[in-house]
């Protein structure tokens, strides 16, 4: 699972969990799948960063947002929801502070990423082109997969079938609801591609003090 993959000396989710704990956090819940037991063996029950940690099993995979239901009962004031294979030092505080102010059922941490486009990029209209740029670098606001929620967006996910983040965003968007973004100019990597996860063994061999709050 991408939640054991070590980022230097430890697991990205033991860094995660430490993350939460240091952020105020101490009940988490999490979802599990396919070797989800692995997980379970490394995080037990919490005891050991001061947490009270539960798991929620998906009888098939539900997407990013779908796996909520499996937890609904339990979401009955403001929460968090994050990816499981992440590494950031994000103040939570600041950012749960941040939704209540703004209001809505939904806010969403970003993060301004570059991406390199290695080919030559033309810009054409009424088959002319009109502009040109040799492997030019973009700038796109992402989301880092942490969210803080209310209990109402409950009400726009479906129960026992897949359903993503870019579902609810859709969702939303189509109903005109509010969801606001909170930009975040600090660490943050997500090692679920091969070239992120190598570029978060540098970062953190370099600024290992700063992201383990040490």
């Amino acid at each position: 699972p991408k939640p054991l993959m070590p980022v230097g000396d430890y697991p990205v989710i033991e860094m995660l969990l430490k993350w939460l704990r240091r952020n105020g956090v101490t009940d988490a819940s999490i979802t599990i799948g396919y070797l989800g037991h692995l997980i379970r063996a490394l995080c037990g029950d919490g005891a050991q960063w001061d947490m009270n940690i539960a798991y929620s099993e998906e009888p098939e995979p539900l997407g990013t947002v779908g796996p909520l239901n499996l937890i609904r009962d339990q979401l009955d004031e403001t929460f968090l929801m994050l990816n499981g294979d992440l590494v950031t030092d994000l103040d939570l505080r600041a950012f749960q502070a941040f939704h209540k102010e703004h209001g809505g059922l939904v806010s969403v941490a970003v993060f301004n990423k570059d991406v390199n486009i290695d080919l030559g990029v033309i810009d054409s209209e009424q088959g002319r082109i009109h502009a040109f740029r040799e492997k030019p670098t973009l700038q796109f606001q992402v989301s880092m997969g942490v969210y803080c929620m209310e209990p109402g967006v409950l009400d726009l996910i479906p129960k026992g079938v897949p359903f993503g983040f870019d579902d609810l965003m859709y969702t939303m968007l189509e109903r005109d609801l509010p969801v606001h973004v909170f930009e975040h100019r600090g660490c943050w990597m997500d090692i679920g591609r091969p070239e992120d996860f190598q570029h978060a063994q540098e970062v953190f061999e370099k600024n290992h003090q700063t992201i383990l709050g040490s």
